[in-house]
């Protein structure tokens, strides 16, 4: 690991999950030009994941997991992004979701013991599926269109659910639908196997391809009346989960490789015109600074918000926010720190056999992850004036 990989070390249970880290992304990034070249589901990678136990990293140690802080995670997810951005952003939305029930609790309690038990004992999968295509993102509060049906002392649900990550290997979907009866919205835990559920492959972007976020497809689905885990609340004020943050630390990881990559090729890169490597060209310094300092400055405020949240877990509403702020902040030096890496490596970043242009397009599927810019700026405008 070189010196911007340490500076956020603080234990050494830390150091000895990216010193494993770094051992996997060497394979991961080997493969990476490969799974987005074809759109494919990096299936090698999560097989390297789960041999080494990080299906389990944010799953309670009272049910056999690591029981790993918001802190930890971060740490690993930027880590993994580094070798291969879709497995860091697809891993990190089972792990995300695991760490948002065990400190929400929001699930009874031997529902989650299960779920956490399968997961350690089986490694499965899950995720959840909230995005429609009319509604948009459930951050902006749309009413699902999928329904759920109460009959004959089960729920039958049907509709069409977009972005589903992890698609090819979920085991679990959390599924948002607007229960009929009522106008509540419900979140159903319904299995792979469930008789109706399809996945139709659809997913043809030109970033994080190997997330294959397909179309889940429900019709006609039918599951027990316990598969209602949970109701939304709407809420007045924007809430505070810590756990979206590996969103943004996905992204400043595609940064930082990009960033490596960048300082690697002006160390041996030599043209006819210099009798040195552009390393030592005034203006190339400049540009490795500029990132460097890009960087250093999105994640300090991205792991003191995170060291916030675990070391102060009565104060979290509070944090709303920061939360926030710091996926605005990252998301968008991320993108900053790619195109200054590409300005130094010039017109070669742009060959399909070159890691740079898969990560200029991976980072900037983050614009688009939640919350968005203009929500951020919204609520940030909104308590401004709220004084």
């Amino acid at each position: 690991m070189n010196s911007i990989d340490n500076q956020f070390i603080k234990s050494e249970i830390q150091r000895e999950w990216l010193n494993k880290t770094e051992e996997l992304i060497k394979d991961f990034s080997l493969r990476a030009e490969s799974y987005d070249k074809e759109a494919s589901f990096p299936l090698e990678n999560f097989d390297q994941l789960k041999d080494k136990g990080y299906f389990k990293l944010t799953v309670p140690k009272e049910y056999g997991g690591y029981g790993a802080s918001l802190y930890d995670f971060l740490l690993v997810q930027e880590k993994i992004a580094q070798g291969d951005a879709p497995t860091a952003l697809s891993l990190g939305w089972h792990l995300g979701l695991i760490m948002h029930l065990r400190e929400t609790k929001k699930w009874k309690k031997e529902t989650f013991e299960e779920i956490c038990r399968e997961v350690v004992g089986q490694n499965i999968l899950i995720n959840s599926a909230a995005t429609e295509p009319n509604s948009g993102s459930p951050a902006r509060g749309g009413k699902p269109e999928t329904n759920a049906v109460k009959a004959n002392a089960k729920w039958i649900i049907n509709g069409k659910k977009i972005f589903t990550s992890l698609a090819p290997v979920l085991d679990y979907f959390i599924v948002p639908a607007t229960i009929e009866e009522t106008g509540e919205i419900g979140e159903f835990l319904i299995s792979r196997e469930s008789v109706g559920l399809r996945i139709e492959e659809t997913w043809d972007t030109v970033g994080m391809r190997g997330t294959r976020s397909d179309d889940l497809i429900l019709e006609q689905v039918e599951v027990p009346l316990a598969a209602l885990v949970d109701k939304r609340v709407k809420k007045e004020k924007p809430s505070a989960q810590g756990w979206l943050l590996h969103i943004p630390a996905c992204y400043i990881g595609i940064a930082i490789a990009a960033r490596n990559e960048a300082v690697t090729f002006a160390k041996t890169y030599q043209p006819t015109s210099l009798p040195h490597p552009i390393k030592e060209v005034a203006e190339v310094r400049r540009k490795v600074a500029e990132m460097d300092l890009k960087l250093s400055t999105a994640r300090t405020f991205l792991y003191s918000t995170a060291e916030k949240w675990d070391q102060h877990p009565l104060e979290r509403q509070t944090l709303a926010y920061d939360l926030a702020i710091a996926k605005t902040l990252v998301t968008n030096t991320a993108v900053e720190v790619v195109d200054l890496a590409m300005r130094i490596v010039g017109g070669q970043s742009l060959f399909r056999s070159n890691a740079l242009q898969r990560h200029y397009r991976d980072v900037r599927a983050g614009l688009h992850n939640p919350p968005s810019d203009d929500i951020t700026m919204k609520i940030l405008g909104d308590r401004a004036f709220a004084d």
